[in-house]
């Protein structure tokens, strides 16, 4: 039986809700992909999210369209956490099978941009 969120897995998109210090909270649509019982985003690391994420973990997903303007599907809880080093590797080769030639071509192309310019986000759910 496939969990709520084992479901985004196979979506295109889906919108990653982040929350401010203040509990204000700020949706954006992004491609994941599921990877080891986690969903696996790619972003680059100045990004609000990203900061939102070192401030708190606490997570919202919804499956959505590319536009993030039709959302569908319940949304689910997770916690989050900011991925370096060789998980980043993991990340990328997930979002290059699930995103074919358009997803292993922008990952190959991020290479040659500064290496510490990107961060993976993994998500489980709570």
């Amino acid at each position: 039986m496939t969990t709520e969120f084992e479901q985004l897995f196979s979506e295109n998109y889906v919108m990653l809700t982040t929350f401010k210090k203040s509990g204000d909270a700020v949706s954006i649509p992004i491609w994941a992909a599921g990877d080891d019982g986690e969903l696996v985003m790619w972003t680059v690391r100045d990004s609000g999210k990203v900061k939102r994420i070192r401030n708190s973990g606490r997570v919202e997903l919804q499956a959505c369209d590319v536009r993030g303007k039709s959302t569908h599907g319940p949304k689910v809880a997770g916690e989050a956490r900011l991925v370096d080093g060789d998980d980043l590797e993991r990340v990328r080769r997930a979002i290059g099978r699930k995103y074919w030639l358009l997803g292993r071509t922008m990952m190959f192309f991020g290479r040659f941009r500064s290496q510490d310019r990107n961060i993976g986000i993994a998500v489980k759910p709570v």
